[in-house]
């Protein structure tokens, strides 16, 4: 066997400068992709080794084929030397206590731990905020990630949140092979942010000049001729890795390097084994009978071990006798008395077979090595080995149960490996890691071995698991075959059935198919009361749904006649909680009544946990109807009880409804990164983030940037409107209907209108309709659908009548007053809007006062009425101080059209180099990608006005590119 020096760098100029460039501009994530063996890890070790002297903490994560459940595991592991660089404790930010149970190593070096949350989202999403927070603390730094492809679902996330909203010194590289996977490493989720430079490093295979530089240096020569190295580079694809090994296979002298035969003489020519194989046979056949036992145990366990395990799998004769273990009264994992099981590691190690790795554990240097090695031990050796895994692993003092359930399949034990990998998944998902528990639980029904004895409780157990909020994509495939199968019980059956339903209904945001499972599994719970009532008080909740209003209540009677005949109190609370969000959002009189019968005085912990998801509810439904003051109490009590029993995620889904209010009373200021921030973290669970994508779409139409107004109504519902939340798609389908009449888009605005019309009619909850109805009746008015527009207006006045929705009266007042423009009645549409205005200023909706003071002025100044110029301008100012610029422009251009100048409002910088308000407005749809035409449409300006402001805010920034011009603080 040759000895040859480290392989060099080779045809990776490029993107080694790529890579290093954006490390040292952070914040930066980089993606480095290829396949395996193609060159990532060294790739990313060169770039470390050249980065520029300064001080910039390197911190380096691993992702494993097989994890034990340590939640984050790579992040952490990265995370675990970083305690010099750490400021004292009482300079941190106080959440990165949140990591002292984590990262035991520095919890000295941490603040106190925050009181524990009860719910694992909150606590994860907690968890998250910590680090960022401590990285942010280390300064610049580097955190690598390697082999992202193995990492958990988790992880992504952790990881998807840390890179969409990096600290500012922070540089997140990861190293994945894509192996055909569709999609974007990161997941779909994942979406770049605009001030971080994002890169993806694609590593293709080297070609022949590459694999001739690679193995030229490698062999130490430069006389390799052109046959050869065509026949190397034939053999191993240029893949970096399998020409190393081939190389390191060939003898110390290498003769007739000039034959293209020669490689084939250098190794097995037996048959036509894959190439990787070739090499590893020829490296293990040089090493002596421990060495290769010690090579083989590594193949075995997958995983880098320690020497000692090692030892007891395949390095130690002694290890491989059950008879000499029980002579020498030592068991499997026991030590090595004549080193022989050592010193074979340690000559795997000098031969490069096996490498050191981090923690003083060994393994391959890459997975393929590991397979190639372990394809070649015969089968019942393998077995026997894995049988020796699984004694020494269970000897451990924290047994590794991931691993046993792995070795306990391999052996062939069934009994031990469904016995371990249920425990694995109870144990990950008590940690919180409710994806690694998925995972244990769906490899193992996966498996055509599974007995059908053991099907059914691990099917319940994945359904359990997966209705607590789980990721969905990869249970719901498999609880629907399950469900198609005949070996559940009945009742089995039904609690599964109904959990696929709440997942597809919760998790999965796709009501139209939950919501027929859960009807399913009702027929089914007839002999569970307990669970069908749950089930029942889902459905009955009418924001989700296709069904009618009485349908749903109806769903609520029978609820509530299963309670009242259960002894169960959390349960009685559970479906009262639900009856008050029922009142509530349907605007019912009766609602507070109902909401004050809340036992929020129970002792018992489980009540009032249920008593705070209904206050949080209740908010919700107060801020659709326009009772903000009650849903600022609602909010109040709600977290105050969240706090008390510790249940925090009811919380959490206050916070984005808590945005939507936000926007409909006028506090702009910083809503759109509040937003955006907050929809990080709501990657598993889109039904929490619909109201966030809402509000990003509305500002968005406030500001004139169309196509990501319409990128967020789809995702707030328009998407699938039949399977969203009703609310949330009615107002998204108001923003699109004002959106297309915005682009003198009339028929499609008309369309949108008729659809979303049609589907609150059928709900029958038009105190739902205050954002959709008044932009509709204008669309329909526009399209000369007069009478349409006005059968809608009565419609609405009959379907709101007598109910508790100030929002719906105001919009009420607001649509007659679109409709009377359109019949053309304009003293009596003045009236009208002069109403809608004074309505929605006592709600308060500014941004909506402001609309109706424009449509009232637009009125006066059709009746020639001198206070239309007043009206515009404080239309104007309004939509101005909220940061509607696009509205606000609209109002400026009336001004100036009937000859009333009116300066725009100076904007808080001063210098000559400063930007004015409306240079700030042209540099921002600039920095969006506006091109002269599309920005004068937005701001109501004349296309020579535009250039000339643009001319101006390159000069003023310094650039010479519209490339270069970045949005305004």
């Amino acid at each position: 066997m040759s000895i040859v020096p480290p392989p060099p760098l080779v045809g990776r100029a490029t993107e080694l400068r790529t890579l290093i460039d954006a490390v040292t501009r952070p914040p930066a994530v980089v993606l480095v992709e290829g396949e395996a063996g193609i060159g990532k890890t060294r790739l990313v070790r060169a770039a470390l080794d050249r980065l520029p002297s300064g001080d910039r903490a390197v911190l380096l994560g691993y992702c494993h084929q097989i994890r034990e459940p340590f939640p984050y595991g790579p992040v952490f592991e990265a995370l675990r030397d970083i305690r010099g660089r750490l400021p004292a404790a009482h300079r941190l930010n106080p959440v990165t206590g949140a990591l002292r149970d984590h990262l035991p190593e520095l919890a000295g070096a941490l603040p106190p731990s925050p009181q524990p949350l009860d719910d694992p989202r909150a606590e994860r999403h907690r968890v998250f905020r910590a680090i960022r927070a401590l990285l942010a603390a280390v300064g610049p730094a580097v955190l690598v990630v390697e082999d992202l492809h193995w990492a958990d679902d988790g992880t992504l996330d952790l990881l998807r949140f840390l890179a969409g909203q990096p600290p500012q010194g922070l540089s997140v590289v990861a190293t994945c092979r894509r192996d055909g996977v569709a999609g974007p490493p990161l997941g779909r989720a994942y979406r770049h942010q605009p001030d971080t430079a994002s890169v993806v490093v694609r590593l293709t295979p080297l070609d022949a000049s590459g694999v001739a530089s690679l193995a030229g240096a490698l062999l130490e020569r430069s006389d390799l001729s052109p046959g050869f190295v065509s026949r190397l580079h034939e053999r191993t694809a240029g893949i970096p890795f399998v020409v190393e090994e081939l190389v390191r296979s060939l003898p110390a002298a290498l003769p007739g390097a000039d034959d293209p035969d020669a490689l084939d003489r250098a190794v097995d020519r037996a048959g036509v084994p894959l190439l990787l194989r070739e090499a590893m046979a020829e490296r293990m056949a040089g090493l002596s009978p421990a060495a290769a036992g010690a090579v083989r145990a590594a193949a075995v366990l997958r995983l880098p071990a320690g020497e000692q395990l090692i030892t007891a799998v395949g390095g130690d004769p002694a290890a491989q006798d059950p008879a000499a273990q029980d002579k020498a009264g030592r068991g499997p994992a026991g030590p090595d008395p004549d080193g022989s099981g050592s010193a074979g590691l340690a000559e795997a190690l000098r031969a490069g077979v096996l490498h050191e790795h981090p923690g003083g554990r060994y393994g391959f240097r890459h997975a393929l090595a590991q397979q190639a090695v372990y394809d070649a031990i015969p089968g019942p050796e393998r077995r026997s080995a894995h049988v020796r895994a699984m004694a020494a692993l269970a000897a451990t003092d924290a047994p590794p149960l991931v691993q046993l359930a792995f070795h306990a399949r391999q052996a062939g034990d069934t009994d031990a490996w469904v016995r371990h990998g249920t425990a694995a998944a109870q144990q990950a998902a008590a940690l919180g890691d409710t994806a690694l528990a998925v995972e244990v639980v769906e490899g193992m029904l996966d498996d055509p071995d599974l007995p059908v004895r053991d099907r059914g409780p691990l099917v319940l157990m994945l359904s359990r698991f997966a209705a607590t909020g789980l990721s969905h994509q990869r249970v719901v495939r498999l609880l629907r075959q399950v469900l198609r199968g005949d070996f559940l019980s009945r009742d089995v059956r039904g609690e599964v059935r109904l959990n696929l339903g709440v997942v597809l209904s919760n998790q999965a945001g796709d009501a139209a198919a939950g919501r027929p499972e859960i009807m399913a599994a009702l027929a089914e719970l007839t002999d569970r009361p307990t669970l069908a009532a749950r089930g029942l008080a889902s459905m009955a909740m009418p924001e989700w749904g296709a069904e009618s209003l009485a349908e749903h209540a109806e769903w609520m009677a029978r609820a509530e006649a299963l309670v009242a005949t259960a002894d169960n109190p959390e349960l009685s609370a559970a479906v009262l909680a639900n009856r008050a969000s029922f009142e509530m959002t349907t605007g019912s009189p009766g609602a507070f009544d109902v909401a004050a019968r809340l036992p929020a005085g129970d002792p018992r912990t489980g009540v009032r946990r249920e008593v705070a998801r209904a206050y949080c509810n209740l908010h919700d439904s107060a801020t659709t109807v326009g009772l903000y003051a009650a849903a600022e109490r609602f909010a109040r009590e709600g977290r105050r009880l969240a706090v008390e029993t510790g249940a925090q995620y009811p919380a959490f889904l206050l916070d984005a409804s808590a945005i939507r209010r936000e926007w409909l009373t006028g506090r702009w200021d910083g809503l759109r990164d509040r937003a955006a921030s907050l929809g990080e973290s709501a990657t598993e669970t889109p039904l929490v983030a619909v109201d966030l994508w809402l509000v990003l779409g509305l500002l968005a139409l406030a500001t004139g940037e169309w196509e990501e107004a319409v990128r967020q109504f789809h995702r707030a519902g328009l998407d699938a409107p039949e399977a969203r939340n009703v609310p949330v798609v009615t107002a998204a389908a108001g923003g699109l209907v004002d959106l297309h009449l915005a682009r003198g888009a009339t028929d499609e605005a008309a369309a949108e209108a008729e659809a979303a019309a049609a589907r609150l009619r059928r709900k029958g909850v038009w105190v739902w309709g205050a954002s959709l109805v008044p932009p509709a009746v204008a669309a329909f008015a526009r399209a000369g659908r007069v009478e349409t527009a006005a059968e809608l207006v009565d419609e609405y006045a009959a379907g709101i009548a007598g109910r508790v929705a100030p929002a719906a009266h105001a919009a009420l007042d607001a649509a007659r007053g679109a409709l009377a423009v359109a019949q053309p009645r304009h003293a009596e549409a003045a009236a009208f809007f002069a109403r809608a205005r004074e309505a929605y200023a006592a709600l308060p909706q500014p941004y909506a006062a402001a609309r109706a003071a424009e449509g009232e002025a637009r009125s006066r100044l059709a009746l020639g009425d001198g206070a239309a110029a007043a009206g515009f301008r404080e239309a104007a100012e309004s939509y101005g101080r909220l940061g509607a610029t696009h509205d606000a422009a609209r109002c400026r251009r009336v001004l100036r059209d009937i000859g009333v100048d009116v300066p725009l409002p100076r904007g808080g910088r001063r210098g000559a180099g400063a930007l004015s308000q409306r240079e700030r407005e042209v540099a921002r749809l600039v920095a969006l990608g506006r091109t002269n035409r599309e920005i004068a449409d937005v701001l109501f300006l004349s296309t020579r006005t535009v250039e000339t402001h643009v001319a101006t805010v390159l000069r003023k920034l310094g650039v010479r590119s519209r490339t270069q011009i970045a949005p305004p603080a």
